[in-house]
Order: C-alpha cells, then sequence, then structure tokens
C-alpha cells in the first residue's frame, strides 16, 4: 500500500463554501474529488482492482459527472470485502466503528486521526447551523460506546466548537433531568421520542419542564420532518408539549461518515460540499430529475482510513437545489422516505415504514410500538403493529386502523401489549437505538 500522496488529502475546512455561488461550489467538489479518486486508487485495494477491471484510469474521473463512469458500491460489497475498502496500514487505524447492523451483519469502518478531525468539523458544521455557540453547554443523550461513531462525533464537534457537554448517555430520565436542573445545558443531543419520555417523567415528579435550560434539540435517528419540509406527528406532539424547544433534524449513517443539518429555517439537511459527493439515484442507477426520489449515494471527500466511492446507502430521499434562506446554495435533503430495502407492498399499496409511524405517532392512546412485516401463506407482506397502552379496546384498535385508512388507504393488523412488553422489543440488548421496524420477510 503506497503512501505517495497520503500526507496531500486534506478535507479542506472552509465552512463559507457552502454560501458560495453555486459554479464556485461545483469546482471546489470537482478539485476535491479529483484528489480522493487518485487517493483510493493507489491506496485502496477494493477500488484499485475496480479500476483495473474497467480498464478506466484514475484521471478520468475529472468531475462530479465523469462519477457516472463507474459502478456502484454496495452494502454487500461492504459485506464481502471489507478489509479491501482500508486505505492505510493497521497501525494509522485510530477508532474502530461499526454500522448498526439493523438491516443485517454490522459492516467495520476504519478511521484515522484525520478521519476524526474530519468528523469533528462535520458536527461542528452541524452544531453552527443550529445556531450554537461557545456560550452553549451540549447535553449528550446519546451513547458514546457500543462502537457508535455519532456519540464519539457529537462530543468532538462540541469540542471543536468551543461549547461545554455533559456526557450522560441515553436513557434514564432521572439522571438525565438531575443533570438538566444541576448543570443548565442550553441544547441536547438526543433521539426524538425519548424527549417524550423526558416529559412524561417530569409531569410525574412536578418538575417545570417549560422553565428549563434546554432550548434546543439537535436529534438523530427519526425524522423531524415530512418530504414537505412539515413536522411529522412525532415532532407535533413534542412542540405541543414542550414549546419553548426547538427541534433540529439531522440525517447520517455510519458509512457516509457525514451528516446532514437543518439550519433555524427548517428547510432540510444542508449539504457539506467539503467532505460529500452526493448522487440520487434510481433502482437503475440512473440520476433521477430533480422532483424525482432517488437513493441516496455518496462519494466521500477527505476520507482516509474506509473511503466510498458512490456508495448506495439504501436510503430514498427528495433534494432541492435552490437557495435556502439562510443563504446557503447548497443542496439540501428532505427527510428519508424510506429504505429501499424496506419498501412494502401491502394490499396493492407500496408503503415505506416512516409513512406507518407517522400514523400512530397521532393516537395519544399509544405508548409505544413497533411495527413488523413478515411473508403470508401466500407470499405477500403482511403488516402488524404491535401497540404498548394500558387501555386496550375495540374501541382503540378501530381509531387505529381508520387513521391508517385515512392516510396510506390500508390498515395493519393491530396487536396490543403493555408498554413494558413492547420496550423490550424495541430496546433489544445489543442495539444503540430504538427499534420500531422489524423485517422478517
Amino acid at each position: 500500500m503506497s503512501s505517495s500522496i497520503y500526507n496531500q488529502l486534506t478535507f479542506k475546512r472552509q465552512p463559507e463554501i457552502q454560501f458560495k455561488s453555486k459554479s464556485e461550489i461545483s469546482e471546489f467538489q470537482d478539485a476535491r474529488l479529483r484528489e480522493q479518486i487518485a487517493y483510493v486508487a493507489e491506496n485502496s485495494p477494493y477500488y484499485s482492482a475496480m479500476f483495473k477491471r474497467l480498464g478506466v484510469s484514475p484521471s478520468d474521473i475529472k468531475t462530479v459527472k465523469d462519477l457516472e463512469r463507474l459502478p456502484v458500491t454496495t452494502k454487500n460489497d461492504l459485506l464481502e470485502h471489507n478489509d479491501d475498502f482500508l486505505c492505510v496500514p493497521r497501525s494509522m487505524v485510530t477508532d474502530i466503528v461499526t454500522t448498526s447492523g439493523t438491516t443485517g451483519v454490522p459492516v467495520i469502518v476504519y478511521l484515522t486521526k484525520h478521519d476524526l478531525d474530519r468528523l469533528s468539523y462535520n458536527e461542528f458544521l452541524t452544531f453552527s447551523a443550529a445556531g450554537l455557540t461557545t456560550e452553549d453547554t451540549v447535553q449528550l443523550m446519546t451513547t458514546i460506546d457500543k462502537r457508535f461513531m455519532a456519540g464519539l462525533a457529537y462530543f468532538l464537534g462540541a469540542v471543536e466548537l468551543g461549547a461545554g457537554i455533559v456526557r450522560v448517555g441515553g436513557g434514564v430520565p432521572q439522571l438525565q433531568w438531575d443533570t438538566i436542573e444541576r448543570i443548565k445545558p442550553t441544547t441536547c443531543m438526543v433521539v426524538p421520542s425519548f424527549l417524550l419520555k423526558l416529559v412524561e417523567y417530569a409531569q410525574a415528579n412536578g418538575i417545570n419542564f417549560h422553565n428549563s435550560s434546554l432550548k434546543k434539540a439537535v436529534c438523530i435517528g427519526e425524522s423531524m420532518r415530512n418530504p414537505d419540509f412539515s413536522l411529522t406527528a412525532l415532532s407535533k406532539k413534542i412542540n405541543e408539549l414542550w414549546p419553548e424547544l426547538h427541534l433540529y433534524g439531522t440525517y447520517a449513517s455510519t458509512e457516509m461518515q457525514t451528516g446532514f443539518s437543518e439550519c433555524v429555517y427548517g428547510l432540510g439537511g444542508h449539504h457539506q460540499p467539503e467532505l460529500i459527493v452526493v448522487e440520487f439515484l434510481d433502482e437503475n442507477n440512473q440520476p433521477v430529475a430533480d422532483n424525482e426520489p432517488g437513493e441516496v449515494t455518496i462519494t466521500h471527500l477527505g476520507v482516509e482510513g474506509t473511503p466510498l466511492i458512490r456508495f448506495k446507502t439504501g436510503d430514498i430521499c427528495y433534494h432541492h437545489t435552490e437557495q435556502c434562506k439562510c443563504g446557503r446554495n447548497t443542496m439540501r435533503l428532505s427527510a428519508v422516505l424510506g429504505r429501499r430495502s424496506q419498501m412494502i407492498k401491502y394490499k396493492g399499496t407500496t408503503i415505506y415504514p416512516p409513512a406507518l409511524f407517522d400514523v400512530v405517532d397521532t393516537v395519544p392512546q399509544v405508548a409505544n410500538y413497533v411495527v413488523k412485516v413478515t411473508t403470508n401463506s401466500l407470499g405477500t407482506d403482511d403488516v402488524t403493529l404491535l401497540v404498548g397502552t394500558n387501555n386496550p379496546s375495540a374501541e382503540l384498535e378501530k381509531i387505529i386502523k381508520d387513521k391508517y385508512r385515512a392516510k396510506v388507504r390500508v390498515a395493519p393488523s393491530v396487536v396490543f401489549k403493555t408498554p413494558a412488553e413492547v420496550d423490550k422489543i424495541r430496546f433489544p440488548e445489543m442495539s444503540r437505538k430504538p427499534v420500531k421496524f422489524i423485517d422478517e420477510r
């Protein structure tokens, strides 16, 4: 493995590029892409073999448009050739993380010190977009262990920003509120549905959460907005209960090593052109039109350890190219419609899990839930909603099914359980985040 260009690879800290003209952003990305392509062709066993197999020279890839000459990289490619994507000697690896394994076997991702620096910058941009400054204190309500890349990224980003940090981790509402009352953080990093648990605990224990120090929540793992930027049912519920708390949505994955984050206007996740190239592809790996949903497909910029070229994330999104109200000229990503592999064909209707979540989130009698998809004896999809509630009834079942028929035209089977029983399903021992969708097809 050569290191001839290793020291020349950088991710270019240039936050101002997001406010430049579209042509300047494009020229910037093309230049960074040429550096990354040269690097992977020289250092990645997987991509070096790919170029040779195709008979394509790395120097032929001069612009983002030229990426269409290369094949996509899939999750199966990562699983089957995991270590062949590593571009540095193991002695240069600093941090080792894995994907969550929600949709299969976890993929290993190797990061160098340089990659951790890049990750820190990524979250610095996230916090900056949400308006955080050195005057803020961030309470991390997410895990930093369990091989979780994001938890460490949030910590490093807050360090780069110069904000205060208090690492509480996930769960334990009592400890979260003790921290809020004693340390008075202004912002939290959180899975948004956990905010409902915090409100429930506060109400049960006489805590005046409306007057707490928390004013912002940077949310992960669950969509805050619908594809048209309107609030999801979950976001509306949180806003109604805790209107003083401003919610900021984010989207990321371990393989991407980069995030898309909302600014104060909430008009989609902003692309960070210093860190990633993004394409939107159809099932045949062709670019979709601007007004069509496509699979988010990414090419890293400035990644040393495990860089990826044209990696198909599996997530289906819309993208927007007009200037945001904040002045950024970068592309903006909609909320995820769903994962291509999780598309459900149910009674003639195509549905993605987020659409199912959004309906049941509007039912106040539902404490928690899990959507389970199986294959029936006819070989078609069956959908079952496991509902956690303390008041099961035929009337509640009818309310839920009527809402589904009104919103998505079809209603799943409903099985009532206690909230504790559903929580055991939602929080399996090895999981780093709540499980709301189980695919047994």
